[in-house]
């Protein structure tokens, strides 16, 4: 999956690499982003796969989209079946702040905002091109 985002997201995604680990638990990628995002990318570190529950951990450990008031953002992404035969994906994140400060909170809460909508973006990306291309998965 990790080699099909950059084809489907070209224009934010430029290249996933990992350099320690073998891309299970305990793995950390160097996620790069291409022209016409904002950043630069980030670091990725591989917290806990569980293929028979269908849910994929990780933390997000660096990035330059983080400001001086986000320390890492751990995610938790869990696919259920939909009554309708479909899927649904769950996300579940949890910002770790460098100080519980109310100034804090409130800028990584608008922080926060943008990066689910990115992120929504991006899944819906990653969702229309699987649609459009099942060889990939399949």
């Amino acid at each position: 999956m990790t080699t099909s985002l950059p084809r489907c997201c070209h224009r934010p995604l430029k290249a996933s690499k990992s350099f320690e680990g073998d891309g299970g638990v305990g793995s950390i990628k160097l996620i790069t982003f291409g022209e016409g995002s904002p950043y630069k990318g980030l670091k990725q570190r591989v917290d806990g796969i569980d293929k028979d529950n269908f849910t994929f951990s990780h933390t997000i450990l660096e990035s330059d989209a983080f400001s001086d008031k986000i320390e890492k953002v751990a995610n938790v992404i869990k696919i259920e079946a939909s009554p309708d035969g479909g899927s649904i994906c769950k996300t579940t994140r949890t910002c770790h702040l460098k100080r519980n400060t109310n100034e804090h909170i409130e800028g990584a809460n608008q922080e926060i905002k943008a990066a689910k909508e990115t992120s929504s973006a991006m899944f819906k990306a990653v969702e229309a091109y699987l649609i459009a291309n099942p060889n990939v998965y399949n």
